[in-house]
């Protein structure tokens, strides 16, 4: 991520703004304060920070909108800001790039804390090569062997494939939907409860690991959880 430090708030309450900026400012951070969606657009196109905090409810152009169009040219990580009152389906957010969302109003310390979560995971995203290691677990997706507690686990092509591919996005929820898309291919039109099902066989098949899981998000669908 080089020397890249800055941080764009995209959110038209200056008081907000001001919030989030100490915290992060705090922690080394640089931020750029944003008004509203076109200018936020224009400015992303301009200058690509290092993650945007983007507000749900924007003049000019809508936050839901806003993550949409920035999807189509880069993979900056995104967190979505929601009011309380604010109606948002956590799984549209998700499908249309949303890394993360926070709802209003929030703590401090939570949003430093998601904000690195989120940088640590695209860090990990960038390692080339087609293996992951955690404590007691590594995969290859080239040799197909998954290894748990140094012996070896009999998965099916899919059950690896999807265990990778969760692997490779530690502490990212994914939707089944999404699930089917990344793993089985969009030509897939099988049902969401196949992805259940696998889900059930990996657990079964490996557990537990010292500072990961595989956990269910209730109302999204997966993440493999890393602590």
């Amino acid at each position: 991520m080089g020397e890249n430090k800055k941080i764009y708030i995209v959110d038209d309450d200056r008081n907000i703004c001001e919030i989030i900026s100490l915290y992060l400012e705090k922690e080394g951070f640089a931020t750029v304060r944003i008004g509203d969606g076109v200018t936020a657009l224009n400015k992303i196109k301009e200058e690509l920070p290092l993650l945007i905090i983007l507000d749900l409810m924007l003049p000019g152009i809508d936050g839901m909108t806003l993550c949409k169009e920035v999807r189509k040219f880069t993979e900056v990580p995104i967190i979505m800001l929601t009011a309380k009152g604010d109606t948002f389906d956590k799984v549209l957010g998700l499908e249309i790039g949303a890394d993360d969302y926070i709802v209003k109003p929030f703590d401090g310390k939570e949003l430093v804390a998601r904000v690195k979560a989120v940088l640590r995971r695209y860090e990990h995203e960038e390692n080339d090569g087609d293996s992951v290691t955690y404590p007691d677990l590594s995969i290859s997706l080239s040799e197909y062997k998954v290894k748990y507690k140094g012996e070896n686990v009999d998965l099916t092509p899919k059950e690896l494939e999807l265990f990778y591919f969760l692997c490779t996005h530690p502490n990212k929820v994914f939707t089944r939907d999404q699930l089917l898309e990344n793993v089985w291919g969009y030509e897939y039109m099988g049902d969401s409860r196949t992805v259940d099902v696998h889900i059930k066989r990996l657990r079964e098949k490996i557990g537990d690991g010292p500072n990961w899981k595989l956990t269910t998000v209730w109302g999204v669908g997966y993440k493999f959880e890393v602590k």
